[in-house]
């Protein structure tokens, strides 16, 4: 007895100062915190680890026998005998499941203490609940599904909706007897179906990102089928790259693309004559080309781009893209490029 009592009168070593204010920060921490040794058994405990996890103070207990035995789960035993022996990663998610609560998701960040340089391990545990980030997460994944399912059948809708106006538009032009008028009411069934089109694309893709050579190949066949009663004299055909375009940069390809084959198809083959007309999309470095060209009669110099209403549509789409528009006819036939962005200088 009187030994112990000398031995507890002497001086504290460097190791028990080391270790007495180590325990003082792991009690004193704000976060859930343990210190293990090397056979994972407590050293310290954070107040915070006790009241988030719901256990009394457990020094020198294994760290397994921690509530219920919910710590004694394979996955965490692992990851912590690993880190004894200095081969696990710094943190790893688990689940704890048990406890009498539901399934918790954790972070549990294990670090080796390294101080006077001692032969034991010290391993220096933190745990960080990720219950209601995950919660939220699933919840705000699960909320971004129902509106992609939203956006769709509204999609889906708004295609049916244009269809049945194209319809009507379609109807008036073999009724009426002006000519002028049934030319007028043809290109705007055009324009409507080529949205329609592009609904039906996006229902279909489930993205606000939409390829644009698919989307124009059917564009196209739709144009083709309603505006080239002869497919075997004009012949419409799609090229490009598989670049894609924001959904609304792509309507106003669209519309642009409309008019245009629109205005090839009426104006570079009269009197029966035969001929193509390409439509082609390309990125181009930060920016994209939309062509469309025929091999037809060309247009005289000085010559609206596209008679009528469809000029001022394509010239508005054009600077509402920020980009310029390009005729060219030098090798025969009408070549128009829509080019983004603009060239420097260009108008």
């Amino acid at each position: 007895m009187e030994e112990l009592i000398r031995a507890a009168a002497l001086p504290p070593t460097s190791e028990d100062a080391a270790l007495s204010l180590t325990l003082a920060v792991v009690a004193a921490a704000n976060s859930p915190l343990l210190l293990l040794d090397g056979n994972l058994d407590i050293i310290g405990m954070s107040d915070a680890f006790c009241r988030a996890f719901d256990v009394g103070k457990a020094a020198g207990q294994p760290v397994f026998a921690l509530g219920g035995g919910e710590w004694d789960a394979p996955e965490i035993r692992a990851f912590l005998e690993s880190a004894v022996n200095g081969q696990a990663p710094p943190d790893m998610e688990v689940a704890l499941r048990g406890g009498g609560r539901e399934v918790r998701r954790l972070i549990i960040h294990v670090e080796r203490l390294e101080y006077l340089a001692l032969d034991e391990v010290r391993l220096l545990m933190a745990v960080t609940d990720l219950t209601d980030a995950r919660a939220a997460d699933q919840r705000a994944e699960d909320l971004r599904t129902r509106n992609a399912i939203l956006v769709q059948d509204a999609r889906h809708r708004v295609a049916n909706s244009l269809q049945i106006i194209a319809s009507v538009l379609m109807q008036h032009a073999r009724k009426t007897q002006s000519e002028e008028a049934r030319d007028q009411l043809h290109n705007a069934h055009q324009r409507v179906m080529s949205v329609a089109a592009l609904e039906r694309h996006l229902a279909g893709a489930g993205d606000d990102c939409v390829q644009v050579r698919p989307y124009l190949v059917k564009l196209c066949e739709a144009i083709a089928a309603s505006m080239i009663p002869e497919r075997a004299r004009v012949s419409l055909e799609v090229t490009g790259d598989d670049s894609t375009v924001d959904a609304n940069v792509s309507v106003s390809l669209g519309l642009i693309t409309t008019e245009l084959v629109i205005n090839a198809v009426k104006y570079a083959f009269p009197g029966g004559r035969s001929g193509r007309i390409t439509v082609d999309y390309r990125a181009a470095g930060a920016g994209w080309v939309l062509t469309v060209q025929d091999d037809g009669v060309g247009l005289p110099s000085g010559t609206e781009l596209v008679p009528g209403l469809g000029s001022s549509i394509v010239q508005a789409l054009a600077m509402q893209l920020r980009a310029l528009v390009v005729l060219d006819h030098s090798a025969g036939g009408a070549s128009v490029s829509i080019v983004h962005p603009a060239p420097a200088g260009g108008s």
